[in-house]
């Protein structure tokens, strides 16, 4: 669930924690509680991978640099694997 929100986080300038449950729900069809989210945003956050801001009433996070290399790191281990069981299955 961190690189789901961390992927739509590269998308978007900012997210609430609303964004991120309304994402979840219109994407997926999968209603999860705003418990769950806040929990993960502020564990993301404590990692470093986001930034979160007061802005009136509400906290809204974006991706840090630490948080876009991670996401760069998971889609080239992700090519990687690709492109490792694709010579397997080429090779039977």
């Amino acid at each position: 669930m961190d690189m789901l929100i961390l992927a739509e986080l590269m998308n978007r300038d900012n997210m609430t924690g609303y964004d991120v449950i309304d994402y979840i729900h219109e994407e997926f069809d999968f209603l999860i509680s705003s418990g769950t989210v806040y929990s993960l945003l502020y564990s993301i956050e404590r990692d470093g991978l986001i930034k979160g801001e007061w802005m009136e009433r509400k906290r809204v996070y974006s991706i840090t640099n630490e948080g876009k290399k991670a996401i760069k790191t998971i889609q080239n281990a992700s090519r990687n694997i690709q492109n490792f069981i694709a010579k397997i299955l080429q090779a039977k």
